[in-house]
């Protein structure tokens, strides 16, 4: 899908700047706004079209009226909280100096835990197939301001542009400590609302036979699997299932230690 980029309804030169570096960055064409409704852009160039807002980047896909952009999301919840109890850190083992890859960046609120939790001396690498996600995405880790506890951690989080299982396979036997996936539910979960304006438009692949080996293959401790409550993947792929009662999602893991 060919996507575009443009301003503010009400440009300055603070926004056509950014949209310039964004144009330049992703080697996108730079349409200008003219006062036109997202709607009449996605309309006129058939594209999906980025903005560059005054105060951050939004992603509008063909079609969808609501943006999707950079939120810490229930990163800014979860790491007030002791993280030894957050059933990610709890499940996969993870400690300070970890090194972790998120094959499902997301919104990025999974790696921005793991990053708190890893330290200065860990590491975090999450994968975004979509190139303009990962764009947005890697922007607003680099940027946000608004929660200062978690700006280092935002920063530390490498992005890559890059298929998980693609990635996975660059990564030598026992290269990392923990591998994460968390691919798009199956069956929509009504209070995940984030994902909503991009449903059709981020890569929401399965798990496969493939994706685990490789996983196994690269992880020192463990690879960890979030996925509905009904989903079959657990028993599948040999997870052992951690439930979590009264909650629409749990966690399987594979200790490979």
């Amino acid at each position: 899908m060919k996507t575009i980029v443009t301003t503010a309804y009400r440009p300055n030169q603070k926004t056509d700047e950014l949209a310039a570096q964004v144009a330049s960055d992703l080697g996108i064409p730079f349409v200008l706004r003219r006062k036109r409704s997202i709607e009449r852009i996605q309309s006129d160039e058939q594209a999906d079209v980025l903005v560059a807002a005054k105060e951050r980047l939004e992603f509008y896909p063909l079609g969808k009226a609501e943006p999707f952009f950079f939120h810490p999301n229930s990163a800014a919840f979860r790491t007030k909280r002791p993280l030894e109890q957050d059933p990610l850190i709890e499940v996969s083992g993870l400690a300070d100096g970890d090194c972790l890859i998120d094959c499902t960046l997301g919104m990025a609120s999974d790696a921005i835990v793991a990053s708190q939790k890893v330290g200065a001396y860990g590491q975090v690498i999450g994968c975004e197939a979509h190139p303009t996600l990962a764009y947005v995405v890697a922007k607003g880790l680099q940027e946000y301001e608004s929660m200062p506890h978690l700006t280092e951690a935002m920063k530390r989080i490498q992005v890559v542009g890059m298929d998980a299982v693609e990635f996975l396979k660059t990564r030598e036997d026992n290269s990392v400590d923990v591998v994460y996936m968390d691919p798009m539910f199956t069956e929509e979960i009504s209070e995940s609302s984030n994902f909503l304006p991009l449903r059709g438009t981020a890569k929401a692949g399965q798990l496969t036979e493939e994706w685990v080996v490789q996983a196994v293959r690269v992880a020192r401790k463990s690879v960890v699997l979030k996925a509905h409550f009904r989903s079959t993947d657990f028993e599948q792929y040999g997870f052992i299932r951690r439930i979590r009662p009264n909650t629409k999602f749990h966690y399987g893991v594979i200790d490979c230690r």
